[in-house]
């Protein structure tokens, strides 16, 4: 693991303790993840919905949908279960829904994280019941440790990461650090 470059010496860099995926990293990665869900779909791509969770999932579903070889169209939810903490609370709300139906249609839900997996499995269960063709998940991360006993399929899976807040490409910590073009570990002070 790297420690902050100087180039990224900004305004967030007295903040981050660490840089865990670099953004050489997370565009290849990410191009894999693409072309690995364009094959599961080539056959009918004309159906293809992306489905994003704002906010977080924002900057990985534009180079995603850009890194797919095949056509999809996007669709827009935002869901909470954190407020301004750290850990999820295990009570979902709807902030945005869908504007289009997806009866029929094949639905990948582009993910920033599972961390429980409490969120993404109350948002699979909603889903299902809008009666798509397909339904999966895609998610740039994945902490394996902090699952508690739910099982959520994924499809494809970016990186396994340790049990850490971690912010960067996406994901924030009080709306702070979306906009850094790595995923990074904060120091501990931060947010304690």
């Amino acid at each position: 693991m790297s420690t902050v470059p100087e180039l990224a010496a900004s305004y967030y860099a007295d903040a981050i303790e660490e840089i865990l995926i670099d953004e050489e990293t997370l565009a290849q990665r990410v191009k894999e993840l693409a072309e690995a869900t364009a094959a599961r779909h080539a056959n009918d791509p004309e159906d293809l919905i992306l489905i994003c969770v704002l906010k977080g999932a924002v900057m990985f579903l534009t180079d995603f949908s850009r890194a797919l070889p095949i056509p999809s169209q996007m669709e827009f939810m935002a869901v909470s279960s954190y407020g301004a903490g750290t850990s999820s609370s295990g009570v979902v709300r709807i902030l945005k829904d869908l504007e289009r139906d997806i009866t029929g249609r094949d639905v990948v839900i582009v993910e920033d994280i599972l961390d429980s997996g409490l969120t993404l499995s109350w948002l699979i269960r909603n889903l299902s019941s809008r009666n798509p063709r397909s339904l999966e998940v895609v998610t740039l991360l994945r902490k394996p440790e902090a699952r508690q006993s739910i099982n959520v399929e994924c499809a494809d899976v970016g990186f396994d990461i340790a049990d850490e807040f971690v912010v960067g490409y996406g994901l924030d910590f009080n709306e702070q650090f979306r906009s850094l073009p790595f995923v990074a570990k904060l120091k501990p002070e931060v947010f304690q």
